[in-house]
């Protein structure tokens, strides 16, 4: 199994652990809630689990045709954009590495890992951060970093794609960007650069549009600010 160096953006990610002398995929949803916080700590738990699994054929074929894979099932409350509460049972590929003798992970470079999985994740990978190579993203070598930015989208406004596509008229320029929060009724207009921590809240009823060609640096914005066209 592939894993990589665990960042404050990747704190809900599964980790690996040592159990009845296996070495085991452990998700947050298998967390007692009074161990959430000491699962997400960069800290105690270093490394996640990038869902990159490398497996012989033949492993596998002589597991499930003796029955030896015996992965558990997990159960995920879910609540639902109707209201409605669910429990959705599943499981995780990585579970099966305790029924394959001499499992391992490999600590693997930040670039093999590079999910999207929620609007904030195609945020980054949209922007200047990444270029293209031969169908490869990687990370642009004008950034100063080697880890991306913390980015939090509301979900209010942000969580659907097309939703979020239509608050951006083009992705701002994030090369120098650390943190970026936005919540509430927010939109960007053209050639908007973002640097440092910028946190945007629009309280409920508000709405702020940013300027095109703006530069946000180190600054949080509040309030409601309208553009309107004359």
């Amino acid at each position: 199994m592939e894993v990589t160096d665990k960042t404050n953006a990747d704190v809900k990610g599964g980790t690996l652990v040592q159990y009845e002398g296996k070495l085991r995929l452990l998700e947050i949803a298998q967390v007692p809630k009074q161990h959430v916080d000491e699962f997400k700590s960069v800290k105690k738990f270093k490394i996640f689990n990038t869902n990159n699994l490398w497996i012989k054929l033949e492993s596998i074929s002589r597991l499930v045709k003796t029955g030896g894979l015996d992965m558990e099932i997990i159960v995920n409350p879910k609540h639902l954009d109707n209201g409605i509460n669910v429990i959705q049972l599943e499981t995780a590929a990585g579970a099966a590495m305790k029924d394959f003798s001499g499992a391992i992970g490999i600590n693997v470079p930040r670039s093999r890992f590079l999910p999207v999985k929620k609007t904030s994740d195609l945020l980054l990978v949209k922007s200047n951060l990444y270029s293209m190579h031969n169908g490869y993203l990687s990370m642009s070598p004008l950034r100063a970093f080697p880890t991306v930015p913390l980015v939090k989208l509301g979900d209010n406004h942000f969580a659907k794609v097309q939703e979020f596509l239509r608050r951006f008229a083009s992705i701002p320029d994030m090369l120098e960007l650390d943190h970026l929060t936005v919540s509430g009724d927010v939109t960007f207009g053209k050639d908007v650069s973002l640097k440092g921590t910028v946190i945007i809240i629009a309280n409920h009823g508000d709405r702020i549009d940013i300027p095109p060609g703006s530069i946000l640096e180190n600054k949080i914005v509040s309030g409601n600010l309208r553009i309107l066209d004359h």
